[in-house]
């Protein structure tokens, strides 16, 4: 994947907000089961009372409190509270007595203090609190008059018996007090402020506070604030999902450029190394596996490791004790994913192989569908698709199926988990070592952590398959192109217009062992015709492909117009040749845009020109819409012929100074082939005709004709001279042509 990934430089931008965007959906989610537990701590199981230190509290109730407590935390409940008159007003304009209706004439109200003074405060008072339930559960054991559960309860606390045991509290030694605060400190510090809370919402109602009050205004503020947060994360997730297949649908686009852009600089030589299912299965299928990767990468890979990381600090925060059961979930996890993947990933591996296999075998039979028929071979090829086919499914068949026992897995361990958090933690509950609130936040951070690891081993769905496609595209931008136009083109001498020279010309294919072309030398003069002919494997194509420069000589140089065609542009030089192929290949469209092909701007009497030179003006005329009728892709809808013709006809729309037709007439008939080359002697007048031909007819009377036989020239000259001089032309002559035509 790194090869590629400078195709996302464009794109960091959006992949930055997209990255900040997930800490932001992470931490969204991250905090949803702290402030759910507030909800059932704070909300309600303490109505709503947040501090153990109560904003106000009675001076009985301040005694009380303050006889409980160590000098250091009486001191700090001194300094940070005051006594006020009920009549007086508080810093907002507020009269004590409306706040605190049932209060006395005096009352110890609460000083503005900072965050950790609070906390401080909150400390103090739910020790004071534990305090006095040991006090009481020690005078119970030693009187045997209550029950531990009675004597420690101080949920619905009747105040007034409180302070009725004030004169004992007095009485006491400081030693049994001191003892008592002790063993309150053994206490976490949750469960001493709980207690607390408990404590101070009974000194609220003793002024007359509405708890109801203050339970629903807590909740509506934090679930109004869990809200936020959700839609927040909503907003994120959205946002999220729309920059990532922004990014990927942008690298995928890009990706499928700059391959078609290489492809479409290849030579032949480039060719030669990739099939075309292969390049079509890059552009497509490849391309598509790293659009799919980005797009859930960008979402999941950045994502999980936050929710992770998080839910595994946010859950040690709630219980440290039951943090060992979200280890041992990870650990299992991580191990059956590894066993998972340890499988599943040679076959991702051989998967995008198998894709290429399939399209090759596809394309051969959709193009070569003809021959299939006329051979009787379809149960041949049948056999071969199904082959190929039964071995893709059943390769991804194979990964699915391991891929499928992730989720009923998945749903165990997390089942398995919840049941474990909540057996333990009930037990922690009634032990008073956790509160409900906690748990729930603590199950809900499990969940997460595993769903982070689940997030992650769907990664590995994609990554090996998106590496290997990576890898593959890469392996196409990679390739060198040995055909390149050179940093200094020359231009052409216009003295020379149309000459083309072959100068010593050897040439081999890429592995080959023996030269195809071994010290080819000729001149094609303009207004002449040079013709090559020679048996099948001879050179002659190949002659036509090294002028065009689909390939480059492996020696000897060849020169247009004066200079050697490795010197000027490919564009250039391709502009100078009108090309007819063996195969003529027409594109979708119609007529008259497959002959404008080769140049856009020629009217519409040079395109009838040029058909009418190329003997198609017939069969162009028949069809009801002209050259307005339809070409299918390929041009299956017209006849062999008809695409030579119509092949011609686009090479000589584009007034070329050198014509090459390569076996361009062999789809015609006789009478259509003389017409033809009457009509292109007429209208080629100056340029220079090299033409590739089997029948002796076509070139006897051409000014020029090489004779080839295994990559050499045995015979140069006119028809007649070669008839004479040249056994080779003598023989292939012999076999077309009539005992009168040879004399």
């Amino acid at each position: 994947m790194v090869k590629i990934a400078k195709f996302l430089k464009p794109f960091i931008l959006g992949l930055v907000m997209a990255v900040v965007l997930l800490f932001v959906q992470a931490i969204c989610e991250i905090n949803l089961p702290n402030y759910m537990s507030d909800i059932v701590n704070v909300g309600l199981q303490q109505n709503g009372i947040e501090h153990a230190a109560p904003k106000a509290i009675s001076e009985d109730g301040m005694k009380l409190m303050t006889t409980l407590m160590s000098e250091s935390d009486k001191k700090l409940v001194n300094e940070h509270y005051m006594l006020v008159a009920a009549s007086d007003k508080n810093e907002k304009g507020e009269e004590y007595s409306s706040l605190y209706p049932k209060a006395g004439s005096m009352l110890y109200v609460l000083k503005d203090v900072d965050e950790s003074t609070l906390d401080s405060l909150d400390t103090a008072f739910g020790t004071a609190t534990w305090t006095f339930i040991n006090v009481m559960k020690d005078m119970a054991e030693k009187s045997g008059q209550a029950s531990q559960e009675d004597m420690t309860s101080v949920k619905d606390v009747d105040i007034s018996k409180l302070y009725a045991i004030q004169p004992v509290l007095d009485m006491m030694p400081e030693q049994a007090l001191s003892s008592a605060r002790d063993k309150a400190l053994v206490n976490d510090i949750t469960i001493l402020k709980q207690s607390g809370v408990m404590l101070a919402r009974a000194f609220y109602k003793e002024l007359g506070v509405d708890i109801n009050k203050i339970q629903t205004s807590y909740i509506i503020r934090v679930g109004s604030l869990m809200l936020a947060i959700a839609l927040l994360g909503g907003v994120a997730t959205v946002l999220v999902s729309l920059l990532s297949s922004k990014i990927s649908s942008g690298v995928a686009r890009n990706l499928r450029k700059e391959l078609f852009n290489k492809i479409e600089n290849f030579s032949n030589r480039e060719f030669d190394k990739f099939s075309t299912a292969s390049l079509i299965t890059r552009c497509t299928n490849d391309v598509t596996q790293v659009q799919v990767f980005l797009m859930m990468g960008i979402r999941m890979i950045c994502y999980a490791p936050i929710m992770g990381i998080g839910g595994v600090i946010m859950a040690v925060r709630k219980s440290v004790s039951m943090s060992w059961i979200i280890a041992l979930a990870c650990i299992v996890l991580i191990g059956v994913i590894m066993v998972m993947m340890s499988i599943a990933l040679p076959k991702f591996k051989a998967i995008q192989k198998l894709v290429d296999k399939l399209n090759l075998v596809a394309r051969e039979n959709l193009s070569g569908m003809m021959v299939i028929r006329a051979f009787g071979t379809q149960e041949h090829e049948k056999d071969r698709f199904e082959k190929a086919n039964d071995e893709l499914a059943r390769t991804t068949l194979f990964i699915n199926r391991v891929m499928s026992f992730m989720m009923p897995f998945m749903m165990i361990l997390m089942n398995g988990v919840t049941l474990v958090i909540v057996w333990i933690g009930a037990h922690q509950i009634a032990e008073s070592a956790l509160q409900v609130g906690d748990m729930m936040a603590f199950l809900q951070y499990a969940i997460q952590i595993i769903m982070s690891f689940l997030m992650i081993s769907a990664m590995f769905i994609f990554v090996p398959r998106a590496s290997v496609a990576a890898g593959r595209i890469d392996e196409v931008l990679k390739t060198e192109i040995l055909v390149k136009d050179p940093e200094n083109p020359q231009s052409f001498d216009e003295s020379k217009k149309g000459l083309v020279e072959f100068k010593n010309v050897s040439f081999r294919y890429e592995g080959a062992e023996e030269y195809a072309l071994t010290d080819i030398s000729f001149t094609a003069k303009p207004g002449e015709t040079t013709a090559i002919i020679g048996p099948t494997g001879a050179g002659k194509s190949t002659i036509a492909q090294l002028l065009l420069r689909f390939y480059d000589v492996t020696e000897g140089e060849i020169l247009v117009d004066g200079v050697d065609i490795r010197k000027v542009r490919q564009k250039d030089l391709r502009r100078k040749i009108g090309y007819v192929p063996q195969k003529g290949i027409l594109l979708s469209g119609t007529i008259e845009s497959n002959i404008k092909y080769g140049r856009k701007d020629a009217s519409h009497d040079e395109v009838e020109t040029a058909a009418k030179v190329a003997q198609a003006l017939d069969f162009i005329s028949e069809k009801p819409e002209g050259f307005n009728s339809p070409i299918a892709q390929g041009g299956t809808n017209v006849s062999g012929g008809q695409k030579q013709r119509l092949s011609i006809a686009r090479a000589l729309a584009t007034k070329p100074e050198i014509f090459i037709f390569d076996d361009s007439f062999s789809a015609l008939d006789f009478r259509t082939d003389v017409a033809l080359r009457k009509a292109l002697k007429e209208h080629t007048g100056g340029s220079t005709v090299i033409v590739v031909a089997q029948r002796v007819s076509t070139i006897m009377n051409a000014e020029q004709i090489l004779v080839l036989d295994e990559g050499r020239i045995v015979g140069r000259g006119t028809h007649k001279e070669l008839l004479k001089t040249c056994p080779q032309y003598y023989e292939i002559a012999s076999s077309q042509l009539s005992r009168e035509e040879l004399a």
